[in-house]
């Protein structure tokens, strides 16, 4: 089914996704809110700039964006799949507790924040340029992993506070000089690269790029060093 979005509210236009059959195909996409929230099963195609919350609570559909994205892109998604083939506003990936997003262009602040994995759910972002500042704020599971082609710098400031579970996997030449504390950092060795080689394969399928361009740098790994990074806070010593 085809919609042509202009001008169109977004509870209208969210009415008649849902009433479309397994696929949706939306034409002049600008800013509606809510796309795709809590469905599963739809292979929603969208050309323009969805709005606010685009696959919040997604459980299962894809969705795949041939633009930018705003802000809150999967929040609290629980199955399937977001690709942006522009870049994604702030807090992107929030609260994710499965499914995948990825990104081909930057991401704003506090991305991935309170990522969670629970048994066989275990979300994962992919950025495919830099991410803002505060990425994986309170991680607790999850895995984000950020390219950082054609940028300096794959991340902003204070990258994974608060973070206690979960990886994060920064393609750079050096990590950040200011990461918590709690952090440990890591060249990546070659079971770490494993891990992510999938990802970095769909990654490249997706938005056709060449693979050996990314492996051809290295990667860093960012992990909690305790599952209770603050119980000093809480418990007497």
């Amino acid at each position: 089914m085809n919609i042509n979005a202009a001008g169109m509210h977004f509870k209208d236009l969210n009415e008649q996704i849902k009433a479309a059959g397994k696929e949706a195909v939306i034409d002049h996409c600008m800013g509606q809110r809510y796309i795709g929230s809590g469905l599963a099963g739809k292979e929603i195609v969208i050309h323009g700039t969805p709005g606010n919350a685009l696959g919040a609570y997604l459980d299962g559909s894809i969705i795949t964006v041939y633009g930018n994205a705003q802000d809150a892109t999967g929040d609290t998604m629980n199955d399937g799949a977001i690709y942006i083939a522009g870049s994604s506003g702030d807090a992107t990936g929030y609260a994710m507790r499965g499914g995948k997003i990825f990104v081909k262009g930057d991401v704003g602040y506090r991305a991935g924040i309170h990522m969670k994995e629970y048994k066989e759910k275990s979300p994962v972002l992919v950025i495919g340029g830099a991410a803002g500042s505060f990425l994986g704020e309170y991680q607790a599971g999850g895995t984000i992993i950020v390219l950082g082609l054609g940028r300096k710098r794959p991340v902003g400031n204070f990258c994974g506070m608060g973070m206690h579970g979960g990886r994060i996997y920064l393609r750079c030449q050096a990590p950040p000089a200011d990461l918590p504390r709690q952090i440990i950092v890591k060249k990546a060795e070659k079971e770490d690269r494993k891990a992510i080689e999938a990802y970095i394969r769909e990654f490249c399928e997706v938005f056709e790029c060449s693979e050996k361009t990314i492996w051809d740098s290295d990667f860093y790994v960012l992990r909690p060093d305790s599952k209770n990074p603050y119980h000093q806070l809480y418990t007497q010593n």
